[in-house]
């Protein structure tokens, strides 16, 4: 066998025969060639396969992997056991690489040897006016550059649309790959990974048109939920506050309105029962929750005495936030931490 390319790129495939021939064109034409492109089949029940294969006759770099049909789960992990190369790269099917995005995510690790994975940029390629949440999604990944800001905005939302990833390979041989459960996946297998101490930084620029078809799995499947999301990081969330500075300290819930106080209950369960609750509606401060008092956010507990996390999910309202716990002296990451 030849020698193991310098990327492997890991397509999962269902059902996509009107996109798959522009996602495997995107990665023929790149700029960096040394690599091979896997693309599971997961039991497609159109031309899927048939595209694959032709476009694989044509090119000996692609390698196409026939499975039955058993979702992305099974279908990446797949992938990822046929892979040769030290560096991953996501791809799906129905979007399209940017020409030198290989390229730059693999010059990228390669200058910064201590950092674990690589993202990037992304265009949105679906509709603003119909998909405009998913839109705001994509402007906001975009602002999020620096391996600081990713970190800190993981309990957010993902900071960055996985297929725009590039990895290396030790973060599934030692943490593992993708597991099915009543949670996204991509979500799950992302925090896991920042659990246990991965580095991302991202590329300056676009890497990646992300389309968004109606039968993308996130639009359809009650796993992507936002109470799954809201589910999926609550003990990630709660680890990350214990092995900070700020472990064992009070902990203070900004935000008493239903949404905030049913995701908050969430995070007690693997932490600590909170000991009380900011807010700036005047109609909400003073009064109690369960016996916990309802304070303003003029009159914040000392620093010392807690740890603060914000689950206002108005949009805006996190920076807002985070602006002024930073202006109080607190540390992001260890006094407080942004969760919607």
């Amino acid at each position: 066998m030849h020698a193991p390319p310098a990327i492997s790129v890991v397509m999962p495939a269902f059902n996509a025969q009107a996109t798959i021939e522009r996602a495997i064109a995107s990665i023929t034409a790149q700029s960096f060639s040394d690599w091979e492109l896997i693309i599971v089949n997961d039991g497609s029940s159109d031309d899927t396969l048939a595209i694959a294969r032709q476009c694989a006759a044509a090119d000996s770099r692609i390698r196409v992997l026939n499975e039955p049909h058993r979702g992305v789960v099974g279908a990446s992990n797949a992938g990822f056991a046929a892979s040769r190369a030290p560096v991953i790269a996501r791809m799906d099917a129905d979007d399209q690489s940017t020409p030198n995005r290989l390229a730059d995510q693999y010059t990228w690790l390669a200058d910064h040897p201590h950092h674990h994975a690589v993202s990037g940029q992304v265009e949105f390629a679906g509709c603003r006016e119909s998909a405009a949440g998913y839109g705001a999604h994509v402007d906001w990944t975009n602002q999020l550059v620096t391996p600081e800001q990713i970190a800190h905005n993981r309990f957010v939302d993902l900071p960055f649309p996985h297929p725009s990833l590039m990895y290396r390979r030790t973060l599934v041989e030692q943490f593992g790959g993708y597991r099915d459960g009543e949670f996204p996946e991509d979500y799950e297998l992302m925090l896991r990974w920042f659990d246990n101490g991965m580095l991302v930084g991202k590329v300056p620029h676009p890497v990646l048109l992300w389309n968004d078809p109606p039968t993308r799995l996130s639009r359809n499947d009650p796993r992507y939920a936002m109470p799954e999301f809201h589910r999926c990081k609550a003990p990630f969330l709660a680890n990350a506050i214990v092995r900070s500075a700020a472990g064992g300290r009070p902990l203070w819930i900004w935000g008493a309105g239903r949404p905030a106080r049913k995701n908050a209950r969430l995070l007690e369960a693997a932490y600590q029962v909170a000991a009380g609750f900011i807010d700036i509606d005047p109609r909400k401060i003073g009064r109690s929750l369960a016996g916990r008092p309802i304070i303003s956010a003029d009159t914040l507990p000392p620093i010392e005495e807690s740890v603060i996390v914000s689950y206002v999910g108005n949009r805006g309202a996190g920076q807002i936030i985070r602006d002024q716990l930073l202006a109080t002296g607190r540390t992001e990451g260890t006094d407080f931490w942004i969760a919607a």
